[in-house]
């Protein structure tokens, strides 16, 4: 299989435009197109569907997707495993536009002489697995998910509390409020398709729901913008995005991030790694984020049972 077609199909799924993955590649479209075109005719199946918004993986992109991403990173084990001198430090963000990312970026605006490999890998098992491989050095999860203890020889830090907000329409009745308590929210409608069973996610969501009595909906297909536009247009439609989230949406949309408060929701962000991992950058990362945690917890907080049951180094 080549390489070079899987690395062009990932950028593509990561920016959702061809354009986009072309820059980011440093080729033409053109490329970035018969490149996909040739992968989708070796696997014998459609990858992408093109849009008004540039590219939508297919079920079968979906699927293919961390097949991809582990091709990729074996790639550069196999590469590293010969280069001289070190390695960069190669960190799982889950996502490109979520708080790791922003972690990340300011550890590396600290420490620019660290060099750094950023990917993005799907769940904790994934995130698990190639911690434990050696595939990633660490990994940012929400862990100690109920029935899911970490195995043994991963270690695990809670390194940043990230509060959630509402974003809601400026027809919702809840648009113009400066803040909304989480009950407040039981009997609207929250939708959610980013969801999916079984992830880290998941817990903590279903956590949320049971706790304040809301009523999430995850149901329906998790296309590119289609929670702003829906949201955007609804009057009684909303969903949950984390503080740190980066959201683009178009001009006139006029979306109200509204922060929530008494208590204050937060998604717990963890920091993990093997205890045997040996890179020396991984101290400094994880001294940076132990030195970037405010001093003392923030008063009137809430978060799900299990994640109070990690108690990592960073942790207050």
């Amino acid at each position: 299989m080549d390489l070079t077609a899987v690395r062009t199909f990932v950028a593509v799924a990561d920016s959702g435009q061809f354009q986009e993955a072309a820059v980011v590649l440093a080729v033409t479209q053109q490329a970035v197109s018969k490149r996909i075109a040739a992968l989708e005719k070796e696997l014998g199946v459609r990858l992408f569907t093109r849009t008004p918004r540039g590219a939508d993986l297919t079920v079968d992109g979906r699927t293919f997707l961390p097949h991809a991403r582990e091709l990729l990173l074996a790639e550069e084990r196999a590469t590293a495993s010969v280069r001289s001198g070190r390695r960069p430090l190669r960190v799982d963000v889950v996502g490109a536009r979520l708080a790791p990312a922003a972690l990340l970026r300011g550890f590396h605006e600290a420490h620019g002489e660290i060099a750094l490999d950023v990917v993005t890998l799907f769940d904790v098992d994934s995130a698990l697995t190639a911690l434990r491989s050696g595939a990633v050095d660490a990994s940012f999860r929400a862990v100690a998910m109920p029935g899911r203890p970490l195995p043994r020889g991963v270690e695990a830090a809670r390194v940043h509390d990230e509060p959630v907000q509402l974003l809601t329409g400026p027809g919702h009745a809840l648009a113009g409020r400066r803040a909304v308590a989480p009950g407040e929210l039981a009997g609207h409608r929250i939708w959610m398709p980013g969801i999916v069973e079984g992830t880290e996610w998941a817990a903590y969501y279903a956590a949320l729901a049971a706790e304040f009595g809301l009523t999430i909906d995850s149901s329906g297909p998790n296309f590119s913008g289609a929670v702003q536009d829906a949201v955007a247009r609804s009057g009684t439609l909303a969903t949950l995005v984390g503080e740190r989230t980066g959201l683009v949406w178009p001009e006139g949309h006029d979306l109200r991030r509204i922060p929530l408060l008494d208590p204050v929701p937060v998604y717990p962000h963890f920091l993990l790694w093997t205890a045997a991992n040996p890179h020396p950058a991984l101290a400094v990362l994880r001294d940076h984020l132990a030195g970037a945690r405010p001093p003392g917890p923030p008063t009137g907080i809430w978060v799900p049972g299990w994640a109070e049951s990690v108690r990592g180094v960073f942790r207050p």
